[in-house]
């Protein structure tokens, strides 16, 4: 038996570039060389995308993840039959894309939760398609959530490219009601998220620095402006009595040219976005993480203009199928057998609740040393 990771790609928007770049990526030889895709989507689609972009794969249709078969050079595709878009035409905005784009999420996320697969890639959607389905959509993360049972404020955003990695404690909010989300609880949740995340891809002693609110923060400074006022700095001493290798906070300006990071944890949605998008312009892979599966995306739109004219660059869904190549072990336990992904996540969880009420107590008895002390 292969050891790869089985991992499904959902096409994203029929109508836009997701089911090509889908394809050829699931047909590079690298990918193929470092796990075993499974491309989820309506055959109808895949077939057409793939005639369109001069793309000629020899295509094994399967009904359940089981009947999948790499014992040759044929692409598994799980048909996920949308009868509505027979006559969808490229680069169209419509209701069935939208409804479409999320059923293809959506199986390969139940797929992931009975662990049949190790890792979800999913291609861009379009929102204004979701929306006119009528569908409460914001953002891969939060549909993760749901999908899974998780906490929406338990999920967060790793941008991936190069040997960088970018989580970000907030994302569609303003600045203003972004800083109000920020909280020593929310900084030491994105931390064991990015922790967790880090250690299922194969780091075994992540080290990860955290960034303020405001551009000038340095480290071993305290935090009262009123931008930083939840006291980042008290959050990353609490982070780091769990791990000691959790360093912060640092200016969000400067803090990415550090070298032996693994993981970059900033405040705000632009502190990692703008830096992402500048050094990897649609190379970049977007991971979910918090949830209990892995699951990642890419950090570029639909690109319905070029949707079917066979140009798009499936080279940020490259990264993060390789990205999720070594998922394999997330859904092992040490006997050999398989046990559920929500199983591990549950208990994970009372185990950093346990560790909280930990820390409190020792908070409490310091505190009433301390006035102890000063009678």
């Amino acid at each position: 038996m292969s050891n790869k990771a089985k991992i499904a790609i959902a096409t994203g928007d029929p109508a836009g570039i997701g089911p090509e770049i889908s394809l050829r990526a699931a047909l590079d030889p690298v990918v193929r060389t470092a796990c075993r895709p499974i491309v989820v989507s309506d055959l109808g689609v895949v077939e057409r995308h793939a005639r369109a972009c001069g793309l000629k794969p020899s295509i094994r249709a399967i009904g359940r993840v089981g009947d999948a078969d790499w014992s040759d050079d044929r692409l598994n595709v799980l048909d996920c039959a949308q009868p509505d878009l027979a006559a969808l035409d490229f680069g169209t905005t419509a209701a069935a894309s939208g409804r479409a784009s999320l059923a293809f999420a959506g199986a390969a996320i139940k797929a992931a939760l009975a662990g049949e697969v190790d890792a979800v890639v999913a291609a861009p959607q379009n929102e204004t398609s979701i929306a006119r389905a009528g569908i409460k959509f914001d953002g891969y993360p939060s549909f993760v959530a749901r999908a899974t049972g998780t906490d929406e404020d338990d999920v967060y955003l790793m941008l991936c490219f190069g040997d960088i990695k970018i989580v970000h404690a907030t994302l569609h909010r303003s600045v203003r009601d972004a800083i109000a989300m920020i909280s020593r609880e929310k900084v030491i949740g994105v931390i064991r998220a990015a922790e967790r995340a880090l250690r299922l891809m194969g780091t075994a002693a992540p080290k990860i620095a955290v960034g303020g609110a405001q551009p000038a923060r340095r480290r071993r400074r305290p935090v009262r402006a009123r931008g930083d006022r939840h006291h980042q700095a008290g959050d990353r001493r609490r982070g780091r009595e769990r791990d000691r290798s959790v360093t912060g906070p640092f200016g969000a300006d400067t803090m990415f040219h550090m070298q032996g990071i693994d993981a970059f944890v900033v405040m705000l949605h632009d502190q990692g976005h703008i830096a992402a998008k500048l050094l990897a312009q649609d190379a970049a892979a977007a991971l979910t993480i918090g949830s209990p599966i892995l699951f990642a995306s890419v950090a570029h739109g639909s690109a319905y203009d070029i949707a079917g004219k066979g140009v798009a660059n499936p080279k940020a869904m490259i990264e993060a199928l390789l990205r999720l190549s070594t998922a394999r072990a997330a859904r092992r336990t040490s006997r050999g057998g398989a046990v559920s992904a929500l199983s591990r996540i549950f208990h994970q969880r009372r185990v950093d609740a346990e560790q909280n009420r930990t820390m409190q107590y020792l908070r409490r008895r310091r505190w009433r040393r301390r006035e102890s002390r000063e009678r």
